[in-house]
């Protein structure tokens, strides 16, 4: 485990790449109003532990069954098509995207949903068990014999080439709409945990790989509880994208192996995330492979059976010296044992 402080908290980083980028939305008011529309739609539990892991309470968002799917990346790609679909842009468009996991779930599900088609590009890594189930809801899924980002690349190839939308949640510059939109539904999720916390928490510990998660719930937070809660980022050791960033002042490219946190494993931030970050995050850790699987049993034995990405944030509790008895911590269990 490697913590840093965050010395841009409350400014930000002055980037001059980061000029154009937005900061990550705070308005929870549309997505909720599009959920309440939806038939799978409904709060998912906010379970409290009590003591654990050295604190004196714990309190997991649990998302491992956000409307069905599996994750919380339900309210993320489907809302912009969702969005899209409002303005009469989506039915019989393709909508393209690389995925390490659940992001290609929601875009399937949410061009399902709204007629529309979907594209899912996939690394050597990803199990063919996700590919059948993004076939299961209609997607075409296009294995590239590389990494995360190349699947990416290919994606965008597609884009251009093809004609395709393309709909990624990281942000670069002048690709920002839609992962803006999409980091906007994330906050359905943030403002459920806001509001059945009856205490605001002392530590908040967020998973990150591309970072939406992270800094769309930090942002919200922030602007909920202020200046008390810290607010912890974790990322694997293999894929410290947004602890690099931070530690060299500027926007760089993390370099590593792949990790079994396969939905965490991205090195490079969306900028839109680590605009955010830079600005609301307190710290910055990482945690080992090892330390990642050590906490999956303990999660199990308190009923949260989830994946090493999933199960990150609470990993990164662990592996800190005890917080004490006073201590309120809120964490995510992002996505379900299947991943």
């Amino acid at each position: 485990m490697k913590l840093i402080e965050n010395p841009f908290l409350g400014v930000g980083l002055n980037d001059v790449s980061l000029a154009e980028i937005p900061m990550p939305s705070v308005d929870a008011t549309a997505p909720r109003k599009l959920l309440e529309r939806c038939p799978a739609a409904g709060p998912t539990p906010l379970v409290a532990l009590g003591s654990f892991a050295g604190a004196g309470s714990v309190f997991v968002k649990d998302e491992r069954d956000r409307m069905g799917l599996g994750s919380f990346k339900a309210l993320g790609a489907a809302y912009v098509i969702a969005c899209e679909a409002a303005a009469g842009r989506a039915a019989g468009q393709t909508f393209v995207c690389a995925s390490a996991g659940n992001h290609g779930l929601s875009v399937a599900a949410g061009a399902q949903a709204f007629k529309a088609k979907a594209v899912i590009y996939l690394s050597r890594t990803v199990p063919e068990a996700f590919a059948e189930r993004l076939r299961a809801r209609g997607a075409e899924v296009r294995r590239v014999d590389g990494s995360y980002e190349e699947s990416m690349g290919a994606a965008a190839k597609a884009a251009v080439v093809e004609g395709f939308k393309l709909l990624s949640d990281s942000s670069w510059p002048g690709y920002t709409e839609y992962p803006f939109r999409l980091m906007e539904g994330y906050l359905a999720m943030a403002a459920e945990a806001a509001e059945a916390m009856a205490e605001p928490p002392t530590h908040i510990f967020l998973q990150a790989g591309v970072g939406g998660l992270a800094a769309a719930c930090a942002a919200y937070f922030r602007k909920v509880w202020g200046d008390g809660p810290k607010i912890i980022v974790v990322e694997p050791e293999a894929a410290p994208a947004l602890k690099d960033c931070i530690a060299a002042g500027k926007f760089v490219t993390a370099a590593g192996p792949e990790s079994c946190m396969g939905r965490l494993d991205c090195k490079e931030a969306s900028l839109i995330a680590l605009n955010g970050l830079a600005r609301d995050a307190s710290a910055f850790m990482t945690i080992t492979e090892e330390e990642s699987v050590a906490a999956l049993p303990l999660l199990a034995d308190v009923g949260l059976q989830t994946t090493p990405s999933g199960g990150a944030g609470l990993a990164g509790l662990m592996g800190l010296a005890p917080l004490g008895p006073e201590a309120r911590v809120l964490c995510i269990v992002s996505e379900g044992p299947e991943g």
